[in-house]
């Protein structure tokens, strides 16, 4: 039997048994739509970091003090508050380095604003007015240091029953007392500004370390200037925190210098962000199997009610592996169609649930859309093998008698 036939009546058997073939296509239609899906998400959530870290912070070094040989647990994993304004400025008179930024969390009892109050412990982040310098405003810009200023997300703004405008005045009472601060602006967006912040979008003030009495930091933000430089400017960091820096002599014990570039961050991010996309789209692949077993019965179905037919197939001339061909076509028809569906379906899925996150970046997985319709070929012939083989060894006899 030629192919182009066999593929003719396939699809006429097909289209004989609209409904069941539909419920038939839909377990590998969830399925693959489920992958294509989380792998959308991941991919996209992958390129929306390395967007906003890869491009705008290239050159940057993150220091902080935590146990040795922990390298691998992130920004600020164990973290402790030793660094001083001398060793920022000391890491900033170095050649290799163009700006040194101090970043602590300090920690609050309240924010109040008029005759209102909320709880937020640690949405009080110190750091130097060029830490947000370079960010996109909503309303107002940057503060000055000393001048008891801050800047806000807007969530942050909006924690409050009236939001917080440029202009206003929030207290926050920290645990040297209140401090009072004058609103000079407010960013555009939640998104955290470093790994400092370990892309949270909690509400967010920053104000300067005069304005509240720091003088001891979590992060230094060590700025290169250049990526090509970062490799000097980290030696020549560590050098300097080691000999000469008054954090070497706070350190913990069994506590050393974590010095992370924003390349190894990447790198980080990346192996998480696989691994849970990864994890997921396997749970996802179970409804390809159930899909797959709905193809084999619906085989074994149409098996059975098609005894006569080929019966009478064979009994004019018919060979066991034409039937085994027919039957075989049918079955990888239905689960490319249902691969096919299932791609198209995931993409609109995985692009409607960006939209809803709000990550920036789409990212459609083309050789995953390709795997998932290589797997639905790959589903209807492990599917239909057994039927095929089946249909192919009745007894024509047998099969004319049939009732």
């Amino acid at each position: 039997m030629k192919p182009v036939q066999s593929l003719r009546m396939s699809w006429r058997a097909i289209r004989g048994h609209r409904l069941r073939s539909t419920l038939t296509t839909l377990g590998v239609i969830i399925g693959v739509a489920a992958v294509i899906t989380f792998v959308t998400l991941g991919a996209s959530l992958q390129e929306d970091i390395l967007v906003e870290v890869g491009s705008e912070e290239a050159s940057n070094i993150y220091v902080w003090v935590g146990p040795e040989d922990t390298n691998q647990g992130g920004p600020g994993f164990g973290a402790e508050p030793v660094f001083t304004s001398a060793d920022v400025a000391g890491i900033d008179d170095l050649d290799s380095v163009e700006n040194a930024i101090p970043y602590t969390i300090w920690l609050t009892e309240n924010v109040q604003y008029r005759d209102q109050s909320v709880t937020r412990q640690e949405a009080l982040r110190v750091t130097d007015p060029s830490y947000v310098a370079d960010e996109e405003f909503a309303d107002g810009g940057p503060y000055d240091p000393g001048e008891n200023e801050a800047v806000l997300t807007p969530s942050a703004a909006a924690m409050f029953a009236t939001n917080v405008t440029v202009g206003d005045t929030i207290t926050v009472t920290t645990v040297g007392g209140p401090v009072d601060l004058e609103v000079v602006g407010i960013l555009a967006t939640d998104d955290s500004l470093s790994p400092t912040e370990s892309f949270s979008t909690s509400p967010r003030i920053y104000t300067s370390p005069e304005d509240v009495g720091a003088s001891r930091f979590l992060f230094l933000i060590v700025d290169a200037g250049d990526p090509t430089a970062v490799d000097r400017a980290r030696e020549d960091t560590l050098a300097y925190l080691n000999d000469e820096s008054e954090a070497s002599g706070s350190l913990p014990s069994n506590y050393g210098f974590q010095l992370q570039t924003a390349e190894e961050l990447l790198g980080q991010l990346e192996e998480i962000l696989d691994l849970l996309t990864g994890f997921v789209s396997g749970i996802a692949l179970i409804s390809l199997v159930v899909g797959a077993i709905g193809i084999a019965n619906i085989m074994l179905v149409s098996v059975t009610e098609r005894t006569r037919e080929i019966g009478i197939m064979k009994a004019v001339g018919a060979q066991n592996r034409d039937v085994l061909q027919l039957f075989l076509t049918e079955a990888v028809i239905l689960g490319l169609i249902g691969a096919i569906l299932g791609t198209g379906l995931g993409a609109v899925v995985g692009y409607a649930a960006i939209e809803f996150i709000g990550i920036d970046a789409y990212v459609f997985p083309t050789f995953w859309a390709g795997i998932a319709i290589l797997v639905g070929i790959l589903v209807g012939v492990v599917a239909g093998l057994y039927p095929a083989w089946d249909a192919a060894r009745t007894d024509p006899i047998d099969a004319l008698r049939y009732e």
